[in-house]
């Protein structure tokens, strides 16, 4: 009736007329230790590709590594909006995150983990506060990224930020040993 279909039993919703929006599905809650960002990436393809929706997906961390900021292949940085899996807009795109402003998000949106629930709401994510390990431009922080992401020990630091905030990249150094969540985000589009 609004011109919007919805892929699959996915519900992301698109507008016939332009690019399908890049998604951005919250994932499990886990330490620092996630057993490395080759692992982080490996659980954000397989839960996409279990919930049929394409598995182009990996997590949105910095690590020893990578930046956060180039997770997103090149092509679709500027093009395509951030949304939820249900196809609200979070971010105009992907550069509109990294300004230094911390990535402001509205926090009447609601981001979901791919099997449909809302993180902010849920209980299964008791500590509402995602690890990023960047700075408010997606660059990794030395340091702050749970050594590589292998470490879960009370003395190690990774960089977080409370999605209570309003803000997706707070600047917040924490104890590898908080279980917060791992959001993942879809880095292109196949035909």
């Amino acid at each position: 009736a609004n011109g919007k279909g919805c892929r699959g039993h996915s519900g992301i919703c698109y507008n016939n007329r332009k690019p399908l929006p890049q998604s951005f599905p919250g994932m499990e809650r886990d330490p620092g230790d996630i057993k490395g960002l080759d692992m982080a990436d490996r659980m954000c393809f397989e839960q996409a590709k279990a919930m049929g929706l394409a598995p182009n997906y990996r997590a949105f961390i910095s690590s020893h590594r990578q930046d956060l900021v180039h997770v997103v292949y090149p092509g679709f940085r500027q093009t395509l909006p951030i949304t939820n899996l249900r196809g609200d807009v979070l971010f105009r795109n992907w550069r509109a995150i990294f300004s230094g402003e911390g990535g402001a998000i509205n926090t009447r949106i609601p981001i979901y983990s791919f099997d449909g629930r809302n993180v902010l709401a849920d209980p299964f994510w008791p500590q509402k506060s995602i690890w990023h390990g960047s700075n408010s431009r997606g660059l990794r922080v030395v340091d702050k990224h749970c050594e590589a992401w292998r470490v879960d020990h009370v003395s190690v630091m990774g960089q977080s930020s409370s999605l209570t905030s309003g803000l997706l990249l707070g600047q917040q150094t924490q104890s590898c040993s908080n279980e917060y969540i791992i959001l993942c985000i879809e880095t292109h589009k196949t035909p």
